[in-house]
């Protein structure tokens, strides 16, 4: 049988089963405020208001999740409300909230993606000071200003956990957790190899895992060779491998990234931007590192994932001269022009770019 038909019918069987289960409880993942809410969950003891918030979507929504199955019976559709949005209106979140709950200890309201905890909102921060006694909230947001005053209520009355992207060590203890509990163990570089792939990315991570699980059904060991030839290189890591391809004048390889791409039906104005917030993310890093930045620092600054900052992008800005990387932006900035004025087709002018840069 066939590689991909394999996958599909294992995958299928562990769907009828239900046997393969990503992690329900979260333990090992995160900082102390996570543990503090695994450590709610356990007790029963919860506070009125949680705000999770961070870049990191999957933790979000496993603790959300989390969350509402312990505050709210699973088909107790009358006393949970979910908003989403940032055309929410605050009052009629406020007015739900105040009402009691129907033939229950609690209303739970879900409240995500408002912008409130960013933008601010009088009648939410309010709302916070004084929360009944059976109302629950969960607020669920990616990006947060702490002055804000729904932010500073939150913290003042509630609980706030940061969900954000996870280290090497934490993301490879996860892994062997997932595996481990499906009986399955996995090499050293088949693991370093999967982070290479998916990045660090948690839900891309889980969905990898999964297909190599099924494709292991009847085995107990995943090698480097399974992850090879099962998972899917991110994008970025596509466009990753391009520049350095082409800091290293390998110009035939950055040509073949891009073809490949082209392949996969990716639009080329994607690919270079992509290509120029490469560009640009080095040249950050680049003028950080020479002003004395610590790495820490340089993750705070950038946004970057402190492992891929070690691991990929400190070594590949040291392949390039300041001059290079800026060099390599303007002509980028240049081939998007020649696009948007017509005197260019799009696949053309990013193909020129890849040559333009790769040249010894």
């Amino acid at each position: 049988m066939e590689r991909a038909e394999r996958v599909m019918e294992h995958r299928s069987r562990f769907r009828v089963t239900g046997r393969y289960s990503i992690v329900q409880d979260m333990e090992g993942i995160g900082h102390s405020a996570m543990k503090r809410i695994v450590q709610d969950i356990k007790s029963g003891q919860f506070c009125h208001a949680y705000l999770l918030y961070g870049e990191e979507a999957y933790l979000r929504r496993q603790y959300r999740d989390n969350l509402k199955k312990a505050l709210v019976a699973e088909d107790d559709s009358m006393n949970l409300s979910v908003y989403s949005g940032k055309d929410t209106d605050a009052n009629e979140v406020a007015d739900t909230a105040g009402t009691m709950p129907f033939f229950a200890e609690r209303r739970v309201l879900i409240i995500e993606n408002s912008g409130w905890m960013k933008g601010g909102n009088d009648r939410i921060a309010e709302l916070l000071k004084n929360i009944p006694e059976t109302t629950y909230l969960i607020f669920v947001e990616e990006e947060v200003d702490k002055r804000s005053k729904p932010f500073k209520a939150v913290t003042a009355n509630g609980y706030a956990a940061l969900c954000e992207m996870q280290d090497e060590a934490t993301l490879k203890k996860w892994v062997m957790g997932l595996l481990k509990k499906e009986n399955k163990l996995i090499t050293p570089d088949a693991l370093n190899l999967l982070l290479e792939k998916t990045g660090a990315n948690m839900e891309n991570i889980r969905r990898e895992v999964e297909k190599l699980v099924c494709y292991r059904y009847y085995d107990e060991g995943i090698t480097a060779e399974d992850v090879e030839a099962l998972c899917v290189v991110r994008l970025q890591n596509k466009i990753f491998d391009m520049v350095e391809a082409v800091a290293q004048k390998r110009q035939k390889e950055a040509l073949d990234l891009y073809y490949d791409l082209l392949a996969l039906r990716e639009p080329p104005m994607k690919i270079l931007a992509l290509i120029a917030r490469q560009f640009h993310m080095l040249l950050q890093v680049k003028e950080m590192r020479q002003k004395g930045y610590s790495e820490a620092n340089i993750v705070s600054r950038t946004g970057l994932n402190a492992y891929f900052l070690k691991k990929k992008y400190i070594p590949q800005e040291e392949r390039f001269k300041l001059s290079e990387l800026e060099a390599a932006l303007r002509e980028c900035v240049a081939a998007e022009e020649r696009v948007k004025t017509g005197r260019m087709p799009d696949t053309l002018s990013v193909e020129l770019i890849i040559v333009g840069l790769s040249k010894k």
